[in-house]
């Protein structure tokens, strides 16, 4: 742009500050003062430490030689089915986890057909099941 027409530049800027008003096309640093840095500077710190906490939120976890986001995880799922000692594989076994305290496969075996009979506090003798 090595020839500027400033007819034409005057005349776009006036289009757009018709548009969409006269900050549209002023200088920022115009209305820039002490007050609106600090509440910038506030508000960059805030960011930063909210990116710090998703960060730290992202780290990966191993569990059984899967890694795992932290995000991912927490308490419930964490735990291993109570009967067989298996962890939860399956979306089925988070499912069973929380509606009768044990997983899929136990809940085939032991719960199914005998709902009633398991909601009244039955368990098997081997705690340990089969595996």
């Amino acid at each position: 742009m090595k020839d500027k027409n400033y007819d034409q530049i005057a005349a776009i800027e006036k289009a757009i500050a018709e548009k969409y008003g006269d900050e549209a096309v002023s200088n920022p640093r115009a209305n820039w003062n002490e007050e609106r840095e600090k509440d910038y500077l506030e508000q960059m710190q805030e960011l930063y430490s909210k990116e710090k906490k998703n960060d730290q939120s992202q780290e990966k976890i191993d569990i059984n030689g899967i890694k795992v986001s932290k995000k991912l995880l927490n308490r419930e799922q964490l735990r291993s089915c109570p009967l067989c000692g298996r962890f939860p594989r399956k979306s089925l076994d988070d499912v069973c986890l929380l509606k009768f305290d044990c997983c899929n496969k136990c809940y085939i075996q032991y719960v199914q057909g005998r709902e009633q009979r398991w909601e009244s506090g039955w368990r098997p003798n081997d705690n340990k099941g089969n595996k």
